[in-house]
């Protein structure tokens, strides 16, 4: 008996051996797999469900959640894609980066004369003076790779692209007509489903979905590139408009579930809330999709861990760059209810997203109430990967590998880069559009300062109480009223924030005719423009508001439709005796077309010449060489 006790002994101790020893051989440098998807609202995935069920069948994405931490209050950088992806890929506020809207990079100009306002520059491309994550990572030793949507330019396929980033492997570009995958090309979509012909680009695969080249382009990097270490970032062009399917069988299928009939007309939807069928079709091919990258993973061996998966030493994260997009016009999407609007909107339904996180470290089936962020990716990343970090590279996310490895319901574990304490804020910046709002989330509170004069200033909300549990969701009580002073404090440390960071900032607009603005009638007048060689100057007159600040904007590539203008102090020189008041400027070589901005102590912005939206080129001052 004791022979036998001591034979066990021996073969648990070399099973525990053998055991360790095949942890000891686990790869010291993870892969991890980034999938940001495009427009997917908070509602819109099963395991996120609240109120009213949602129609669309996710159980790939709800499998993500039970592999690992799901986070009920994961928020995006932005409630438009541009900026929240060059956060994410640079770690950096777009506030910092001045990466605040889409399709931007021009001079201010205003978007039409009833607007109070005038939106300040913002970058249009991502700075290459950034190290992005895939920089860093690929200082690590890593392969990177990029599929699906870009847009961190001023188009999607504008420099800097992904390989001006630090990404190895890119496949976007429109060389093909498959660059958007199942997105593309659908004039009619009632016409152009896909089938099961060899020669259809979009040839319905053994399950009967339609063939996606991005995903198709993420499992090719993914098997070329498994013998190192591998990060890839997976951008799906869906859920973004235009709202299609190629799966005709799938469409039937939702026209069926939501008791609704086949549509005749390809073009509207006008059915409130959730029931759109074409909508429903594309949530589910997305979470196809998705299985598909996850059941490489649990499929393939790991060559670099003899005996495992590629699945065992991989993080996964899963995110949307920004909230549901609910509709526009005569169209319905979906809709983020309980939360409040939707994409372009610094509500809740505007930036609270789905995000979910799991890997080798990560605990398991768990739901979290901590608050979360997009910026926390990149931080986050490098500790997983053991990747140095700049010196000096300032991050603005938190790291979550302890939130995740110890409690994944411990706010604590969340350090704030800022003050090397517990964070207790996020920040939102979005002085754009018609939203033109910023906002500050603190202990449960929800601050909304409107830069737009003909509303109120701040909104005050309770989203959670100190549990993180659901208190105002749908914003619908202002307590800025009821609770002054924490409006007050709130918005003290979201200004405090934005000047730190030099964000810019909204104008007021010298045109407007919707309402009457104090200092309206006290707007400078121009005299004239001069110009010697690289030297501008403008000069004018004082009519009550002494002017507080000047910019010139200029480009260098003015003669292209991709021109992108970048700002450029001026020198404000005030009136002497006869002399008029002048602003001075020697502009960068190469300028081919500039702009003068005046700012006044009323904050209204004086353009010379006064810009047209989109006619950046035929409006602005042109240096004839």
């Amino acid at each position: 008996m004791i022979e036998m006790k001591r034979l066990v002994g021996l073969v648990c101790f070399i099973g525990a051996g053998l055991w360790l020893h095949g942890e000891d051989k686990r790869p010291a440098k993870p892969n991890v797999l980034l999938m940001l998807v495009d427009d997917l609202g908070w509602q819109d995935v099963v395991c996120y469900d609240l109120d009213e069920p949602c129609p669309y069948e996710t159980p790939n994405i709800d499998g993500l959640a039970k592999r690992g931490v799901l986070f009920k209050n994961g928020y995006s950088p932005s409630p438009v894609c541009s900026p929240s992806r060059c956060a994410i890929i640079s770690g950096k506020h777009p506030a910092r980066t001045m990466s605040t809207t889409v399709a931007s990079g021009k001079p201010p100009s205003v978007f039409h004369h009833q607007n109070s306002f005038v939106s300040p520059w913002c970058r249009g491309g991502m700075d290459t003076e950034e190290t992005t994550i895939a920089e860093a990572l690929k200082s690590n030793g890593y392969r990177t790779g990029h599929v699906g949507k870009w847009h961190i330019a001023v188009n999607h396929y504008a420099f800097p692209q992904p390989k001006d980033e630090g990404f190895d492997f890119t496949s976007h570009y429109p060389g093909n007509s498959q660059a958007r995958g199942v997105q593309n090309g659908m004039r009619n979509r009632l016409v152009g489903f896909a089938t099961n012909q060899d020669k259809d680009a979009y040839r319905l695969d053994e399950n009967g979905y339609p063939t996606d080249h991005v995903t198709e382009e993420a499992l090719r990097f993914l098997s070329e590139n498994k013998s190192d270490p591998m990060f890839l970032y997976y951008a799906s062009w869906l859920v973004h408009t235009p709202i299609q399917t190629r799966s005709e069988q799938l469409l039937r299928k939702y026209c069926e579930k939501l008791g609704v009939e086949y549509p005749k007309d390809p073009k509207g939807w006008t059915l409130e809330g959730q029931r759109n069928p074409y909508y429903c079709a594309m949530v589910e091919t997305l979470d196809y999709y998705i299985g598909r990258l996850v059941g490489y993973l649990e499929d393939t061996d790991d060559p670099r861990w003899p005996g495992h998966k590629l699945i065992e030493n991989t993080y996964l994260i899963f995110s949307s760059d920004n909230g549901g997009m609910e509709g526009y016009s005569n169209i319905v999407f979906t809709d983020n209810f309980p939360l409040d609007k939707g994409k372009i909107h610094i509500r809740e339904g505007g930036i609270r997203v789905p995000f979910i996180i799991s890997g080798p470290q990560v605990k398991k089936d768990i739901t979290s109430e901590v608050v979360v962020s997009g910026l926390d990716f990149y931080p986050t990343i490098l500790d997983w990967t053991n990747t140095p970090n700049s010196a000096n590279q300032k991050l603005d996310g938190s790291n979550l590998t302890t939130l995740l490895k110890v409690d994944p319901n411990d706010r604590g574990n969340v350090i704030d880069s800022r003050t090397e304490q517990p964070r207790e804020s996020i920040f939102w910046h979005f002085p754009n559009g018609y939203c033109q709002q910023s906002a500050h989330l603190k202990n449960g509170y929800k601050l909304i300062y409107n830069h737009v004069y003909e509303r109120p200033r701040l909104e005050l909300y309770q989203l959670y109480d100190s549990k993180g549990k659901r208190v105002d969701w749908e914003e619908e009580i202002d307590l800025s009223q009821k609770l002054p002073e924490l409006a007050k404090s709130m918005n003290a440390e979201l200004l405090e924030f934005l000047e730190g960071m030099d964000a810019g900032m909204t104008y007021y607009n010298p045109t407007c005719t919707r309402v009457k603005i104090p200092g309206a009638n006290q707007l400078l007048s121009v005299v004239d423009e001069q110009r010697t060689n690289r030297r501008v100057r403008l000069r004018f007159k004082e009519n009550g508001a002494k002017v507080t600040r000047a910019q010139v904007i200029y480009t260098i590539n003015g003669h292209s439709s991709d021109s992108e203008w970048f700002p450029l102090e001026a020198q404000v020189i005030p009136a002497k005796g006869k002399q008029p008041a002048k602003v001075e400027a020697t502009l960068p070589p190469k300028v081919t077309h500039y702009v003068f901005n005046l700012i006044d102590e009323n904050n209204f912005l004086i353009s010379y010449p006064q810009m047209k939206k989109g006619d950046d080129q035929k409006t602005a001052l042109e240096v004839v060489r």
